[in-house]
């Protein structure tokens, strides 16, 4: 599985495309074969899935009981835009257009990159969003990592 990591800044150009960075271009899984879906995220961005991690995430929704409402409902929620996107010859991705204004997305972009996915943010969304001061960020630290003993490994 790959493990992404970085944060990029690029641009959308007047056909709503952006350049996938080098940096971020290597990290890539040749598995996936430079194919992904591009769907809305949470708090205001899109999230880009290289299709292995697409197909991980829509496997364990399969599993999902869709007799029971709030399945069905988030089953609905998290597929709602869901669209199928590639990397060009120029290693461009086109953003569809009907998940442009989702993010609120302008000329800047910020491609932040964890786990299995790449976050698609307006850079001033994403300053916003990613603006808080060290103690609140401090206890966020503690209400999710406290428990955790950092010297098991799994």
């Amino acid at each position: 599985m790959t493990s992404f990591l970085g944060e990029f800044e690029c641009r959308l150009d007047s056909k709503s495309r952006f350049l996938v960075p080098s940096g971020l271009r290597k990290q890539l899984d040749p598995e996936s074969n430079e194919q992904f879906v591009m769907n809305r995220g949470f708090e205001g961005c899109l999230v880009l899935y290289p299709n292995t991690a697409w197909e991980r995430i829509t496997s364990r929704l399969r599993k999902l009981n869709l007799f029971v409402a709030k399945n069905r409902a988030f089953y609905r929620q998290f597929h709602n835009g869901a669209t199928p996107v590639s990397l060009d010859s120029n290693g461009r991705i086109l953003i569809p257009k009907s998940l442009m204004g989702h993010g609120g997305l302008d000329k800047e972009l910020i491609l932040f990159a964890y786990a299995d996915r790449i976050e698609v943010w307006a850079k001033k969304r994403y300053d916003k969003v990613m603006t808080q001061d060290e103690n609140e960020f401090a206890s966020l630290a503690e209400d999710v990592m406290g428990d955790v003993d950092p010297e098991i490994e799994e």
